[in-house]
């Protein structure tokens, strides 16, 4: 099947629209894959770090990343706070919001943020290693540019949004009005089986902006084969026209046994992010996530 390049325009609801829009309500047909010709490509700007401008602002160069997820729902804000400066203390390099804090009377926002910023930058004083908060972004594009802006003046620099339950366009247009993020892209309410997950996770997210794709990996919760993993990841680092390669990041009932397992599978380009698993002995989190960033960095290529 071909489409004419002239019909596509230049934003995610026209593109998804012409490619697979009335397609989708077929039962028969998945989006598995495209070929964009270069005039096309050239449209989408893609992610704004990528790879390398991750490792960047983490001053990792070469070893694979570690990401946390701040969890159980529930947490007020002085838990939330505490438990990412003991991950940034640990080692952890990105620190994220567990994709069900939102703003609730419990995390308030504004309070979640300007308290989990203050205690990353008090443990990266600590330690001088730098890290990352990236607080939850959902809710309409007026929620999410204003939820933006005050991160912004926090003194953010990564967040964690859900393209497909805040839409292709609201996400495309937030990565354009604030481009000095990085974002991690959260798989929630992308299970559609009409897309192939490796397509959708491996490239339409990265061709709209992502710099890294949170995605289920194989032996976790849920039932993404070693193929599609395999794939997803390929498709998320592969060249693309001027479209930066972006990280993959295998998430969903991850443990620290499996650690050096998943980075001989996905390789030093890879964040591996862990929630639960760390927090399975409360009073040993900080010796916990030392072991996961301790096992992660032991697998840094020779320089």
């Amino acid at each position: 099947m071909a489409i004419a390049a002239q019909t596509i325009g230049a934003n995610p609801a026209q593109f998804v629209n012409m490619v697979f829009g009335n397609a989708s309500l077929w039962d028969d047909v998945m989006f598995a894959g495209l070929e964009i010709p270069p005039e096309v490509l050239a449209r989408f700007p893609g992610p704004r770090h990528g790879i390398a401008g991750i490792r960047r602002l983490l001053n990792a160069p070469a070893r694979p990343l570690t990401n946390a997820a701040m969890k159980p729902q529930g947490l007020h804000v002085p838990e939330l706070a505490a438990l990412c400066r003991t991950f940034a203390l640990a080692g952890v390099d990105i620190v994220k919001d567990d994709h069900g804090i939102d703003d609730q009377p419990y995390s308030p926002f504004v309070e979640r943020v300007r308290a989990c910023q203050a205690a990353i930058a008090e443990a990266v004083r600590a330690t001088g290693k730098p890290a990352l908060y990236a607080p939850n972004l959902v809710g309409t594009p007026r929620v999410l540019r204003e939820r933006a802006r005050i991160a912004r003046e926090e003194g953010v620099r990564a967040v964690l949004v859900a393209p497909m339950l805040v839409g292709l366009p609201a996400y495309y247009e937030l990565i354009e009005e604030f481009p000095d993020f990085a974002y991690l892209a959260h798989p929630s309410f992308g299970g559609a089986r009409s897309i192939a997950p490796e397509f959708l996770f491996g490239s339409l997210l990265r061709l709209f902006g992502s710099d890294a794709v949170i995605f289920v990996n194989v032996g976790g919760r849920f039932g993404y084969t070693r193929d599609m993993c395999a794939a997803l990841a390929a498709n998320a680092r592969k060249p693309w026209g001027h479209v930066r390669p972006v990280l993959p990041v295998p998430a969903g009932g991850m443990r620290l046994e499996r650690i050096e397992e998943l980075l001989d599978f996905y390789g030093p380009d890879t964040m591996l992010l862990i929630g639960g698993n760390l927090l399975v002995e409360r009073e040993r989190v900080l010796e916990r996530t030392r072991e996961f960033v301790d096992r992660v960095n032991a697998h840094a290529p020779a320089r």
